[in-house]
């Protein structure tokens, strides 16, 4: 049997800009995403703790450094700057793996979207 766990956090990043001419995903810092284990096209839920919205979307690379955490599309009209998200990826895997495997959680600065 195979299920669905939690593969990759970014836990309370503050988001940068909310960008709606866009055909939608979430730019995040090229940083944050390999510290997350993020890659770009990624499937990603994101949480946001102001409002309580979840929506599912995909990643971009932002600028590496830039503490970038950008909302896209119609995900802009959801989620506005300064908003705090909680950024979740998932993995399918076998059950039994699953109760030994450890996601990778990241709790960046939530003022500067910077690693700690």
């Amino acid at each position: 049997m195979e299920i669905q766990v939690m593969k990759s956090k970014l836990h309370c990043v503050t988001v940068t800009q909310a960008e709606l001419d866009y055909i939608g995903s979430i730019t995040i810092d090229e940083n944050l995403m390999d510290a997350a284990n993020l890659i770009e096209n990624e499937m990603v839920h994101v949480l946001n703790k102001n409002n309580g919205e979840r929506l599912i979307t995909y990643v971009l690379k932002g600028e590496r450094g830039s503490g970038i955490i950008c909302m896209n599309g119609p995900a802009a009209l959801k989620v506005k700057p300064g908003h705090i998200v909680i950024v979740i990826s998932y993995a399918t895997m076998d059950f039994e793996k699953a109760k030994t495997f450890r996601p990778w959680a990241v709790f960046p600065d939530t003022k500067t979207n910077k690693l700690k």
